[in-house]
């Protein structure tokens, strides 16, 4: 139960303050976890003979959206007490880690304790993981958004009219893959020069494409071009299907990669548009080298299209334009059954293939022009969640970012906000450059709801308010 889960996760940072990190924190940790782990003792106890070993798609679906809700509220009671801010902002930090959003409302980062540094870095980590335990287990069976495309690809089977006990195998498949890529990457950072601490709070952060730092300056705080490139590696990596890591380290095959087609469009697209952004940088006379202009402009296009939203430099200072590129990057995503938010590569190979179909049609009324992916036929009801998604993400998107307007917000700054949490990239321009304490209360209430609402995938949370949906 997630009650007793950050009851535990909190105490064990207490734990690690009182005795590992000796930064006079524990309290901080101990008071709320103590206090939720006696909660949730006592509704296990009650609820002890429920039955849940059939889990519905209904089930499914409210247990995920009421998981994130309630972690992100009970996760934010150390942040309140460390930091002091309202509660308010400390659900949104918290639900922001939770999502791997990587959207923050604290500043100062360098003096804050290194124990509370750690827990929101490992909060993202846990949720990193467990959006990706939620894509290849729940959302094939929903076909939502055509994510069944990536049911036939998933280790350990899904039924179609309840999740299947053998699931908990797929779990901890992914734990193993997501805890060796973890560990790979905190080794990387070391010997690039972090120290073991940065290392492996930076690692948990690039793994779950979440993107908080330890440091104000984040990653371009070490200076180095050198982490840059291991963060590229890793941000990658966290972006592609952990069902295709495991199929190619259980098979031993590397090829696998280049034969999916959504991992090798992905790929094609990274390189092609930081090129782009690489050419213009240099163009723009940006920095003295055309070295350093490759470097940044893999950095950022690799850390908006995986939505991690690690910072390397002031991009302030940047032209204009670029601040709509990178976030034309945040919307198109990383690879579906991975830690990345935004559309994912696999809708929008969907779409751009039906609007070549479309065109094709145009010109030739009585052609028939099938459409396919990764060499099957895609069914007329994927084709269509997949276009019904992308017309709700930007229907959503244009609609949260009027209600923030209203709250005072100037509109690129609102719609930076908005596209950085509905795709749970993290960083927004304006206002919100630096981070979101700007935000009133109702836009950060708005902002939180948002960065849920991307996570699960827009139908996951809307489809609790159909009530013919509950009805079947």
């Amino acid at each position: 139960m997630p009650m007793l889960w950050m009851g535990v996760v909190q105490i064990s940072f207490g734990v690690l303050s009182l005795f590992v990190f000796r930064d006079n924190n524990a309290a901080a940790f101990f008071e709320p976890g103590f206090v939720l782990v006696f909660i949730a003792a006592i509704l296990i106890f009650t609820f002890s003979k429920t039955d849940i070993s059939q889990i519905s798609n209904r089930d499914a679906l409210l247990f995920a959206t009421l998981t994130w809700v309630l972690c992100g509220i009970l996760g934010a009671l150390p942040i309140e007490i460390v930091t002091r801010v309202s509660y308010v902002d400390a659900v949104f930090e918290s639900i922001s880690a939770l999502t791997t959003t990587g959207a923050t409302i604290l500043s100062g980062l360098d003096e804050m304790p290194r124990s509370f540094l750690m827990y929101r870095q490992f909060l993202q980590w846990m949720g990193g993981l467990g959006i990706v335990i939620f894509v290849v287990a729940v959302l094939p069976m929903l076909n939502v958004g055509g994510m069944r495309l990536i049911k036939a690809e998933t280790p350990g089977p899904v039924k179609d009219e309840k999740l299947s006990p053998r699931i908990a195998n797929t779990a901890h498949y992914f734990w193993f893959v997501y805890l060796l890529i973890t560990v790979l990457c905190a080794l990387a950072y070391y010997f690039a020069g972090m120290s073991m601490y940065d290392a492996i709070a930076h690692s948990f952060t690039t793994v779950s494409t979440g993107g908080f730092s330890t440091h104000d300056a984040s990653l371009g705080y070490f200076n180095s071009h050198g982490i840059f490139v291991i963060a590229n590696v890793f941000m990658l990596l966290g972006a592609i299907s952990f069902g295709l890591h495991f199929r190619v380290l259980h098979s031993g095959k590397p090829g696998l990669y280049w034969q999916d087609e959504e991992t090798r469009i992905f790929i094609y697209i990274v390189v092609f548009m930081a090129l782009m952004l690489a050419l213009y940088l240099f163009n723009k006379q940006s920095y003295s080298t055309a070295g350093e202009c490759i470097s940044y402009a893999f950095f950022y296009v690799i850390s908006f299209i995986t939505s991690t939203g690690f910072g390397g430099d002031d991009i302030s200072g940047w032209p204009e334009a670029t601040g709509m590129f990178l976030v034309f990057c945040g919307y198109l995503g990383g690879c579906a059954g991975s830690t990345a938010g935004g559309n994912k590569i696999i809708r929008d190979i969907v779409t751009f293939k039906v609007i070549r179909r479309e065109l094709k049609k145009l010109l030739h009324p009585h052609s028939q022009v099938v459409l396919r992916y990764q060499k099957k036929q895609v069914a007329d009801d994927t084709r269509n969640a997949v276009m019904a998604f992308m017309s709700l993400a930007a229907g959503s998107s244009m609609v949260i970012t009027l209600l923030l307007v209203c709250t005072g917000m100037d509109f690129w700054s609102a719609f930076t906000a908005v596209a950085a949490c509905v795709n749970v990239l993290g960083p927004g321009f304006g206002e919100v450059g630096s981070n979101f304490q700007p935000v009133s209360d109702f836009g950060t209430v708005l902002l939180s709801a948002a960065m849920i609402l991307g996570r699960l995938e827009y139908f996951t949370v809307l489809a609790l308010f159909i009530p013919a949906f509950w009805r079947y």
